[in-house]
Parts: C-alpha cells; sequence; structure tokens
C-alpha cells in the first residue's frame, strides 16, 4: 500500500449505522472522525430527508460510531 493510501485508509474499521448504511471510520481523537460512505446515503432519512438542510450528519451513524468506541471495536488513535 502507498503512503497516500495508508494515510487515505489505513486504520479504517467497518461499521454499520443503525439505519443500515456502511460506512468504514477511523478516529484520530475524541474529536476527529474520518468517514468513508461505502453505500448509497441516498437511502439515509436523516442526510436526505425533510430536516437534511438542519442536520449536517447522520445523528444515528454518529451513534453506532460511538457505539463501537464504547464496544472497543473501534479504538480511538489518540487515547
Amino acid at each position: 500500500m502507498s503512503e497516500r493510501d495508508e494515510f487515505l485508509v489505513g486504520g479504517m474499521v467497518p461499521v454499520r449505522c443503525d439505519c443500515g448504511n456502511r460506512v468504514l471510520v477511523k478516529k484520530n481523537s475524541p474529536q476527529h472522525t474520518s468517514v468513508q460512505w461505502l453505500s448509497d446515503t441516498s437511502t439515509c432519512v436523516e442526510l436526505c430527508g425533510p430536516r437534511s438542510a438542519f442536520v449536517p450528519t447522520c445523528l444515528r451513524l454518529r451513534d453506532s460510531i460511538e457505539k463501537a468506541v464504547r464496544e472497543g471495536t473501534l479504538e480511538v488513535a489518540d487515547g
């Protein structure tokens, strides 16, 4: 894997959102989360539904990522 590819995808862990979408996630710190969507975001009600103008992210995905950190399947690089 090239240095560029390692930077972009190295350490990313698959997480399934409660809404069914799949993403790759890397937590560089408690505040910084990198997300790469693996499925079509048009099926996400929070991103594409009537509230999407007010919700810049899928809150269910945020909850799924936090759950993965609590369960230990996703590590935070900064501790």
